[in-house]
This record gives C-alpha cells, sequence and structure tokens, in this order.
C-alpha cells in the first residue's frame, strides 16, 4: 500500500506550494516519501508516500532502473508474478521490489504487452523522457485507487485518493477541468508537450471481466461436482497464498461471514505449512455479543488464530463518522455505514499490533451471488449480468470501502476473492450452477469447502449478514444507531429543500442528507463522478440498502 501522486505541465519552481496538497495521501504511506523533479522533462513532478512491504533498503520510487535510465515510474501495488516473470524472461532485477517487474517488462516490451503478463493489483503512473510520453494505468477491479484531475490547457493531476487533487482545483485557478476515478482495467497514453504539459492520445480498455487475461493453470476437466469444488477450493487457496507475499506481518479481518471465515481459515492452514515465525491474527468488530463477535469467535477458535475482537459503542461510531465520511470520498449510503466498523477496526490494529497487511473476503458477494437479493433474479443471465456490473462498479463501493478505512492507518488490504484467475474460473462456469440454491446464497462457494473441515459447519452455512448489521445487535442495527443522533439536526423542509439543492443522486433521508452535506464540505460538486447512484439492492421495492429489509432477511 502506497500514495501515489504527480503533476504534469506546472512550473516545479513553485511546486513547495503543493507539498501540503501531496501531504494529504500520507497516511498510505507513513514509511518514507519523495517528491521529484526531473530536468530530463520540464515541469513534470512525481510523488510517493511509500509503506514498505517488500524490500525495505530498495524499494524508494520513483523507481528508475540503470537498464531503462529514461523511465521513471510511482505505483501502488503488489505484482504476485513478479518472481515468475523474471525466471520467465530473465530480468536481472536490481530490487527485490515486485514492481520493479513493471519496468522490467515495459522496457523489454512495451506498455500493452506488459499489461496482458500482471497478474497483479496496481495504479501505477510511468513516464518515459526518451519518447516523450505518460503512461497511467489501473488493475482490472480497481482494487488500487487512483483518480486524475485534467484542464483543458493540458496540466494533469494524479492521486492515489481525490483529497490530493481537489485542493489544486484553485491553487492552479483551473477553470475549465475534470477530475474523477481513472477507470479500472484501462490504460491511458499521453504525449508530452515542450512545456511539461500532456496531450490525451487515448484511453483504451484492456480488461473485460467474461474475457481471460491471464494464461490459464492446470485445473480438473469437465463440469461434475466433484471437480468444479476442487478447481474452487484450489484457485482460491492460490489466490490466498500469493498475497502472502511480504516482509511484515499478516493478518486477516474476520467478521464471521463465510467470505472473511473462509479467507481466514485458508491463510491460518497455509501459515502452518509455510512455517511462517508468527501466528496469524484475526481481528473483528462489533458491539458486545453482535452476531459478527460471536460467530467470529467460533471460527478463531476453530482455525488456531490469534484472535483480537475489537468491541465499540454507539458514541464510537458517531465520534469518527465525520472522519469516515472524508476518508472515503463518497456520500453512498450503505459504503458509510458499513465503513465505521471497518474504520474503528483497522485504527485498532495499526495502534495496537504489528500486523501491516491484511487479508479479508471482499469481492466475494460480487463473484458468487453473495447477496440475499439474488434469490430474486428473474433468469440466470439477470444473475449473470448483476455479477458482471457489481464488478465493474465495485472499486466505487465495497472495494473502495476496504481500501481507504484501512489505507487511513498506514495498512494494506488484499483481497483474494478478486483474484484474475479465480474470477476468470467462478464466471465461467454454468449461470444455472452459481445461482443461490434452496433458498441459500453462494451456495456453490459453501458446497466447495463442506466437508473439508476447514470451517465449522454452521460458519459455512451461515445467512448472509450486511456487515453494518452484522456489528451491532438483530434488534438494533448501526444505521438506527446514526439515524437517532442526525434526526434532530435537521427538520422534514430540510429533507424537502434537499431535492432542489442536490440534484443528482437526491437524499431521501435525513441520514443521507448527512453524509451528502459532510461529502460537499470537502468534495464539493463531485458526487456524480465519485457515486453515480446510491448502492441499491436489484429486484426488491425496498428503500434502505440494509438487508434487513429485503423479505428474505432471515440471520439471528
Amino acid at each position: 500500500m502506497c500514495g501515489i501522486w504527480a503533476l504534469f505541465g506546472v512550473d516545479v519552481h513553485s511546486i513547495s506550494k503543493y507539498d501540503k496538497t501531496f501531504s494529504k495521501i500520507q497516511h498510505r504511506g507513513p514509511d518514507a516519501w519523495r517528491l521529484e523533479y526531473d530536468l530530463k522533462v520540464k515541469n513534470i513532478c512525481l510523488g510517493f508516500h511509500r509503506l514498505a512491504i517488500i524490500d525495505s533498503l530498495y524499494g524508494m520510487q520513483p523507481m528508475k532502473l540503470h537498464k531503462f535510465p529514461f523511465v521513471s515510474m510511482i505505483c501502488n501495488g503488489e505484482i504476485f508474478n513478479w518472481k515468475q516473470l523474471g525466471e520467465k524472461h530473465g530480468f536481472n532485477y536490481e530490487t527485490q521490489c515486485d514492481v520493479e517487474s513493471v519496468l522490467q517488462l515495459y522496457g523489454s516490451f512495451g506498455i500493452e504487452e506488459t499489461l496482458k503478463q500482471l497478474d497483479a493489483e496496481y495504479a501505477f503512473c510511468l513516464v518515459d523522457s526518451l519518447k516523450k510520453k505518460v503512461f497511467i494505468a489501473r488493475d482490472p477491479y480497481g482494487v488500487r485507487p487512483l483518480f486524475y484531475l485534467s484542464s483543458s490547457n493540458g496540466i494533469l493531476g494524479v492521486s492515489s485518493e481525490a483529497k490530493g487533487l481537489t485542493c489544486l482545483i484553485d491553487e492552479l485557478g483551473l477553470t475549465e477541468w475534470e477530475m474523477k476515478p481513472f477507470p479500472p482495467g484501462h490504460i491511458a497514453e499521453y504525449s508530452i508537450l515542450s512545456d511539461g504539459k500532456l496531450e490525451l492520445i487515448s484511453l483504451n480498455r484492456f480488461f473485460k471481466i467474461e474475457e481471460p487475461i491471464l494464461p490459464p493453470v492446470p485445473l480438473e476437466k469437465g463440469l461434475d461436482k466433484e471437480n468444479v469444488h476442487a478447481n474452487i477450493r484450489n484457485l482460491l487457496t492460490q489466490a490466498v497464498e500469493k498475497r502472502m507475499m511480504s516482509n511484515r506481518r499478516i493478518g486477516c479481518l474476520l467478521s464471521g461471514g463465510l467470505d472473511s471465515s473462509l479467507i481466514a481459515a485458508i491463510l491460518v492452514k497455509l501459515s502452518k505449512e509455510k512455517g511462517l515465525p508468527y501466528p496469524i491474527q484475526t481481528f473483528s468488530v462489533g458491539m458486545a455479543d453482535s452476531p459478527d463477535i460471536l460467530a467470529a469467535r467460533q471460527v478463531a477458535k476453530h482455525i488456531g488464530s490469534e484472535h483480537h475482537e475489537v468491541l465499540f459503542t454507539a458514541e464510537d461510531v458517531l465520534s469518527v463518522l465525520d472522519k469516515v465520511i472524508y476518508t472515503l470520498e463518497t456520500a453512498d449510503i450503505t459504503t458509510i455505514r458499513a465503513s465505521c466498523g471497518m474504520y474503528l477496526v483497522s485504527r485498532y490494529i495499526s495502534q495496537n499490533t504489528d500486523t501491516v497487511v491484511l487479508c479479508s473476503g471482499e469481492g466475494a458477494d460480487e463473484v458468487a451471488q453473495g447477496y440475499i437479493y439474488f434469490r430474486d433474479a428473474p433468469t440466470p443471465d439477470h444473475a449473470h449480468n448483476e455479477s458482471l456490473r457489481l464488478l465493474g462498479d465495485i472499486f466505487m463501493y465495497d472495494g473502495l470501502r476496504a481500501d481507504r478505512t484501512t489505507a487511513a492507518h498506514g495498512l494494506e488490504l488484499r483481497v483474494p476473492f478478486l483474484d484474475l484467475r479465480f474470477t476468470q474460473y467462478f464466471l465461467s462456469l454454468p449461470k444455472e450452477m452459481r445461482q443461490p440454491q434452496n433458498k441459500i446464497e453462494k451456495h456453490l462457494l459453501r458446497s466447495a469447502f463442506d466437508g473439508t473441515g476447514l470451517l465449522p459447519n454452521e460458519v459455512l452455512w451461515r445467512h448472509k449478514e450486511a456487515f453494518s448489521d452484522g456489528v451491532t445487535t438483530v434488534k438494533k442495527s448501526l444505521f438506527n444507531i446514526i439515524q437517532e443522533w442526525i434526526d434532530p439536526k435537521y427538520t422534514e423542509e430540510d429533507l424537502k429543500l434537499a431535492t432542489v439543492k442536490y440534484q443528482h443522486c437526491p437524499p431521501n433521508s435525513k441520514e443521507s442528507l448527512y453524509y451528502r452535506d459532510m461529502f460537499e464540505k470537502h468534495y464539493e460538486g463531485l458526487s456524480s463522478k465519485f457515486m453515480p447512484y446510491f448502492w441499491m439492492p436489484m429486484w426488491t421495492q425496498v428503500k434502505d440498502p440494509s438487508a434487513r429489509f429485503i423479505q428474505h432477511y432471515a440471520a439471528k
């Protein structure tokens, strides 16, 4: 986890004016930072905040290599197959840092071939001062964040988070500008003009969810149940294993739901097989005796992790709510609700442990049709298309939550369920096979691990619970607590006027109005770029995103 930042087309002699803007993302990389200007290209500044995970001595950026001295790169990411790439192509690595493989690939084969060979999560900006080109790319599911600010006069700003760019609009006196997330699975190519400003040449999509991007790996043939289950187990295990690449301590977020429990169980099993010199720490968060706390406790005991329970009160949530909205850079209702607990547990991990790298279960609901509303899908085609839609937008919702809440406290989160080979295989299976069965969502995923003893049976088949609901109680959800606190702050007239004040995604409750007001304080006028719609369940008539309003809800 790092923070990358770049500014193109601005007089570098005045760059010191913008160091406060650059420092707004320093939480992403608390170990070291660097702002760099290189005379080889006029008026270009590259910035980097480092969280040292691999090669703490030589992994600093912007990165340059002796073999390709005219190429500089800033990259936030993990290249899981960097060693295999080195062996395949005979790369003579100058560092032991995984992201060096991006420079080696680019220098040897060019940008298009580079993207085809990366098994990775990344956002990078690459400057080729010899060819006068800039390339910006983001991983297929947008696991690593990236924003860009472009102006009509050729100034471009790039940052891991929007807060690293917003102040530049006024500071640079920009009039015609656009700021938005860089789209996942895309590559942008720019030409560097004589004054350091940029001209966009192309913005192309290099990844489509249903089209394989990596070479296939050996799998059991056919669609009989045993072979499919074996492939799912093996691919998910491989996804976790490759994400154990770290020189810092690895732990796991554990809600007690299926997704995080599977990842935690696999992680602990692999850590023992590999002989890691420390026990895997797992972390659950919630109010005392909340469903998640109780389930996570059971899982931790079963798998033998060093378990931590982070208990919070209503006051704890309300005290961080405004910070959470600023951290997230969204006004989406369900994202904010679900982020409060994750923010609190991340803060605990940062302050009380030496775990820096975390695995978690994000992505399973999107890939494996885990949301309760999938039971209402009219046809298998509808359900499949909804999975594709959710995966395409995950970087603005669950993926955003996972990244920002952990990065805010200098932690790196890794998400095995969004592994390219795992998603590629799972989504290629027959649509009917992936649907809920017998009123049980994620039936195929659960079945694949049934009988393995990896998890207690009651956890493996535990009913789906929304994270923001599971951390509190069955009788009173987190949103009830928040709503009771917000309600006296607004009148019904305020709510009516809100639809005029905010015409994009108009708030439909006092809770959503409060979130929007807080969002606009920091990111005025940017809601349509950052949040195209409120996340809501499909095929239902509910007006609140909580799973507890869906008729099938039955968690206890």
